[in-house]
């Protein structure tokens, strides 16, 4: 797309708490207008909720994400719980455990993440991934979103924990009703309640694999342990979770993006068609156009004076993503869908501490996407309207209607 016009909405009358607003307006333009005028913003805060700071350089966001010291994700990491003052996980899942507890832990989970390790998965990854384009490609038009994207992340997560295939698809519906509602008329009810019932399978899962352990890593979780100690039932319950949260939510939100994108900008489909363009560098450009994953957020441990403003101690940040990823400080063009871009140092896997557990996952289906669509794809086009998720958190579809032309040399 071209650079945003000069007006856009007024950063100080919008409100980031509210997922219409990620609706009502256009992304790029709006996280401009922050970046050149309000850098870093104090969020006011509305309905018994408290304020937050909204922090839009990428400069800021990398920095922030590396400082463990003077902020903290164990009252949060997300607007949704950082808003209420806790979050019941913290010091027990991943995303919301710092210091030695989190780095034992990562180390822990780190091994059934290796390329290694993964490499069933992997190959699990790339023939799922194969089947079910050439089934699009069948049959025409499709709704990439719900008919793809929404079939692959998951399938990989179960083959991780060794979720029956039978089950997944339930998973998948309560996953997409966790941070990212479908609509305005989905409740913060049916959220919570959706989030109860994975949070129960999980833990049904665990019985079975206490009883009878296997290869998959809930059963490394099961019978490990850390300092001498097993992990407790919540916290292998609570990483499970984290990780069904995560590899299902931004994954299939990429594959979604990709296909649009490939429409919106068919010279550069081209490109990666011919082979113009290397494979792993145009996954980093949709990683980075897509911005699966709009913020993460931290309180302050202590005052962090920033760009002339001081951050209270307790008081939240939020660091966005989306806004990062254009910032024109670091990517010439940013608003240009440049496969070849490089160098590429987007931050839709977090950054720090935190960076992402399972970023290779992330490519490794981004990968397997590109190498199926360009082997069994001529073109693509749009065949009906897009539909956003209602969220302030994930930036993906709910729907996304496409036709796909089959290449005539398919293998």
């Amino acid at each position: 797309m071209a650079a945003p016009a000069e007006v856009a909405a007024d950063p100080t009358a919008l409100d980031l708490t509210d997922p219409q607003t990620f609706l009502d307006h256009d992304a790029r333009r709006m996280w401009r207008s922050y970046r050149e005028h309000h850098p870093v913003y104090w969020h006011p805060g509305s309905g018994g909720l408290p304020g937050f700071w909204v922090l839009s350089r990428y400069e800021d966001i990398v920095a922030a994400y590396r400082d463990n010291k003077r902020y903290t994700s164990e009252r949060g990491n997300v607007l949704t719980t950082l808003l209420q003052g806790e979050d019941s996980a913290a010091g027990k899942m991943l995303a919301v455990t710092d210091g030695p507890r989190h780095r034992e832990i990562r180390n822990l989970m780190m091994k059934s993440f290796s390329p290694r390790v993964l490499k069933p998965v992997v190959d699990n990854v790339r023939a799922r991934t194969r089947r079910l384009v050439r089934q699009a490609v069948e049959r025409g038009t499709v709704d990439f979103a719900t008919e793809v994207a929404d079939q692959i992340p998951i399938h990989t997560i179960g083959d991780l924990m060794g979720i029956p295939a039978a089950d997944r698809e339930q998973v998948v519906d309560w996953n997409a009703q966790t941070l990212s509602r479908y609509s305005s008329e989905d409740s913060e009810l049916e959220s919570v309640m959706a989030r109860n019932e994975i949070v129960f399978y999980i833990s049904q899962l665990l019985a079975e694999r206490r009883a009878d352990p296997g290869e998959d890593v809930l059963s490394t979780l099961a019978t490990a342990t850390v300092d001498g100690e097993p992990l407790t039932d919540e916290e292998i319950i609570l990483q499970s979770y984290s990780l069904i949260l995560g590899g299902d939510e931004s994954s299939r939100a990429t594959a979604a993006w990709a296909v649009l994108a490939f429409s919106d900008y068919p010279e550069q489909w081209r490109k990666l068609k011919s082979g113009e363009v290397a494979r792993e560098t145009a996954a980093e450009e949709i990683l980075r156009w897509t911005t699966p994953t709009m913020h993460f957020g931290r309180h302050a441990l202590e005052d962090v004076p920033l760009r002339g403003h001081t951050i209270r101690e307790g008081e939240i940040i939020t660091m966005w993503n989306i806004s990062a990823n254009f910032d024109e400080e670091v990517f010439t063009d940013p608003y240009t869908f440049d496969l070849a871009r490089t160098p590429n140092k987007h931050v839709s896997f977090g950054h720090g501490p935190h960076f992402c557990l399972g970023a290779y996952l992330g490519r490794v289906h981004m990968l397997a996407m590109l190498e199926a669509l360009c082997s069994m794809v001529a073109d693509i086009e749009l065949a009906g309207e897009p539909r956003r998720l209602f969220s302030n958190f994930g930036h993906g579809h709910s729907s996304m209607p496409v036709r796909l032309a089959p290449e005539p040399n398919a293998p």
